[in-house]
């Protein structure tokens, strides 16, 4: 990937928006379970970061999609995961699909004041009985007169508590193959019939998740994103991009964690002789800090196959396995190196292990990313090889 001084010029703004505007702050937002993302996205949108890669009428800067992973790449310098994850919904998981397949309706009453960093989104697709199984949704939007009524549960929501809209992923139809018979609607989340349940979890603590129950919620049919029915194809396309987000966002945590750890190992004295020097150690750091640049360049393959308009499904999926298990491997072996000070909970590396833990679950499980793979690579039952090298 070549990078150009406007590739540059957005690394250093993104690097000290998270220096001055996140850092100082994370450990009280950890301690709280939540950050102030209204506040938070505004001073984003007024840097004009929450539509790097959107339509300049609706507030966006227009550039490509690279531009979006420098922005990714250098929040994974936040000294947690929930708050770039949270960014990182907003930018580049519930927005894609409105940007490109929305009616100037849509953009301007959602897409817009969620660049301008007036609104909050969230991504409504999973749900209780699950989430990887995209096609399973249970949720329904059923037409009656100019509306839709929407009935249903989401679940694991990132800015579901704070949300004030959702793109939603429903039912539209009882006919047709299950890849067929959904749509993406946009839905205000001050609508009557929408209630919020917060959900603890053990990691990811600064960004708020929710359960989300819709009970018979009227939202207008022109708040249709795209074309009815397309709604699981139009929701796969966003995965893509999340997938990207996600593995380019790991890269700086997995960095600063082996950085962390060779400060400490090289200071910290066992039997007379800083732990750094045992062989063991630094070869493992050696190993770690090449796997990291082997997912760095996996990843900016993908982003540059995706720029030039190419399928990007296998690269993609690739990364996002990699990056879910690296990040384990990497924060597992570092902690062991800490000792009983990797083991508080405010170790950096713990919270990396903590928070990283999501990455191999999230935006579809690790077992998923190798179904896709299998299947693109013609191992799977009555499937041939369709990767194009």
């Amino acid at each position: 990937m070549q990078f150009t001084p406007e590739h540059e010029e957005l690394r250093r703004t993104v690097a000290k928006f998270v220096e001055t505007e996140i850092n100082p702050h994370v450990e009280a937002w950890e301690e709280a379970e939540e950050f102030p993302s209204h506040d938070l996205f505004k001073k984003l949108g007024d840097l004009g970061l929450l539509g790097i890669k959107y339509d300049p009428d609706f507030g966006g800067l227009g550039l490509d999609f690279s531009y979006s992973m420098i922005m990714a790449e250098e929040l994974g310098a936040a000294h947690c995961g929930g708050v770039p994850m949270a960014i990182g919904v907003q930018t580049d998981m519930c927005t894609p699909a409105m940007n490109r397949f929305g009616s100037d309706h849509v953009k301007r009453n959602f897409l817009a004041p969620a660049i301008a960093g007036d609104a909050v989104g969230c991504l409504g697709v999973s749900e209780p009985g699950g989430g990887s199984d995209v096609a399973a949704v249970k949720t329904w939007a059923k037409k009656d007169g100019d509306d839709y009524v929407i009935s249903g549960t989401k679940m694991w929501i990132t800015n579901g508590m704070k949300a004030d809209w959702c793109c939603l992923l429903a039912n539209t139809s009882e006919e047709g193959a299950p890849h067929r018979n959904k749509s993406l609607i946009a839905v205000p989340m001050d609508a009557r019939g929408i209630t919020r349940q917060k959900i603890h979890k053990i990691g990811m603590n600064s960004s708020d998740t929710a359960q989300l129950f819709f009970d018979e919620v009227r939202v207008p049919q022109k708040n249709l994103i795209g074309q009815e029915g397309h709604g699981f194809t139009m929701q796969m396309l966003q995965f893509q991009e999340e997938r990207m987000w996600g593995a380019m966002n790991t890269i700086r945590m997995l960095d600063q964690v082996i950085d962390k750890t060779i400060d400490y190992t090289r200071e910290r004295q066992v039997f007379g002789k800083p732990i750094l020097d045992n062989q063991v150690v630094h070869f493992r750091m050696g190993e770690l800090r090449t796997e990291v640049e082997a997912l760095r360049a996996l990843t900016w393959s993908a982003v540059e196959h995706y720029v030039s308009g190419k399928d990007v499904t296998r690269l993609a999926s690739m990364a996002k396995l990699k990056c879910g298990r690296l990040i384990r491997e990497v924060a597992d072996s570092c902690l062991q190196y800490w000792g009983g000070m990797g083991y508080t909970a405010d170790n950096p590396v713990a919270r990396a292990f903590r928070d990283g833990r999501l990455v191999s679950i999230g935006a579809g499980a690790d077992e998923v990313m190798l179904t896709i793979i299998a299947k693109l690579e013609g191992t799977l039952p009555g499937t041939s090889n369709k990767a194009k090298r």
